[in-house]
């Protein structure tokens, strides 16, 4: 063997290429409408096992789905391999924000009606916001102020602070919107040079490595009904995320991103089917503020194409 070739390095397989976009709008709405089925479902599911399960052991058993489904992903030589990063410290990171926001998130859901919980996390954008200005450089207008305040507006409606009606337990789907801000703002970080199921890989690996510590400290044996509806947990929560991957390879953010607000539709009606939950005037009329804002926030990202967001397909607060 020529003395060039047996020293020469071996080259490294190049990373796959994510798949080239298509502007079909239509398709990519419809993708939208049914993935927050499954995200309602899955959320709605989660409320049910928190009568019964602590809320990390509800966590643990939807990562630990998440995690089986993305296997194929993990096995070196398989077509779905995706454990090539460069910014492996960078993905565990915001692996271990998306285990807060869903844990806080479903802690919430133990104490509150489901319409209430989800309302209230959907300010995530109002975080993603400040973020924004913080860590990736972004100038933000006044009508963006003016618009995340019309949706800090509609939190303190559904909320009441002060008031006899304040729950203290509505904190935890806050901070799980705050934590889940974090994971939008680091995926955007990470948007020119990470393919989404790469991102989703690592993901499922961080929450089922921390859930799984965490879990013997609160183990409740669950019933057959109880692992039954925690894979129904997982498999909603995969499936809705896939999907909306799927959305934005046809639609841009700005376009998508009103109808995400359908999932606040499904659980309102599901809370009432099987917990006899109606919203009250309060939390209609705050959604209605937070949507507006979300609604004019997608807008101003429409009209300004230099600052698109890639977000990887994930807009549901709950992932």
């Amino acid at each position: 063997m020529p003395s060039s070739e047996k020293f020469s390095p071996k080259k490294k397989p190049a990373t796959p290429a994510a798949p080239a976009r298509a502007d079909r709008p239509l398709r990519g709405i419809t993708l939208i409408l049914v993935s927050t089925v499954f995200l309602g479902i899955s959320d709605v599911t989660a409320k049910y096992l928190s009568a019964t399960l602590p809320s990390i052991e509800i966590a643990w058993l939807r990562f630990l789905v998440f995690g089986l489904i993305m296997i194929p992903a993990m096995v070196p030589g398989s077509p779905l391999y995706a454990m090539q990063t460069t910014r492996p410290a960078f993905q565990l990171l915001r692996g271990v924000a998306l285990v807060g926001s869903s844990l806080l998130f479903i802690t919430g859901l133990g104490f509150l009606p489901i319409a209430e919980a989800s309302a209230t996390s959907f300010v995530s954008p109002l975080f993603v916001t400040a973020l924004s200005i913080v860590f990736l450089g972004e100038s933000v207008g006044l009508r963006r102020w003016l618009a995340t305040a019309v949706g800090l507006i509609g939190v303190l409606v559904i909320l009441r602070p002060g008031s006899i009606a304040f729950h203290p337990a509505a904190l935890f789907p806050i901070v799980s919107a705050l934590a889940w801000a974090c994971t939008l703002t680091m995926t955007r970080m990470m948007s020119g040079s990470e393919r989404a199921i790469t991102t989703m890989t690592y993901s499922s690996i961080s929450g089922v490595f921390i859930l799984s510590a965490l879990v013997p400290l609160v183990w409740v044996a669950p019933g057959w009904h109880g692992v039954l509806f925690g894979i129904l947990v997982g498999v909603a929560s995969t499936a809705g995320q896939w999907i909306v991957v799927l959305a934005f390879r046809y639609a841009d953010a700005s376009v998508l991103a009103p109808f995400s607000y359908i999932q606040l539709l499904w659980v309102s009606v599901l809370g009432f089917l099987l917990f006899g939950e109606v919203p009250d005037v309060w939390t209609v009329t705050g959604a209605a503020f937070i949507v507006a804002s979300g609604l004019y926030t997608a807008h101003r990202e429409r009209v300004r194409p230099s600052q698109l967001l890639a977000l990887s397909g994930e807009t549901s607060p709950n992932a």
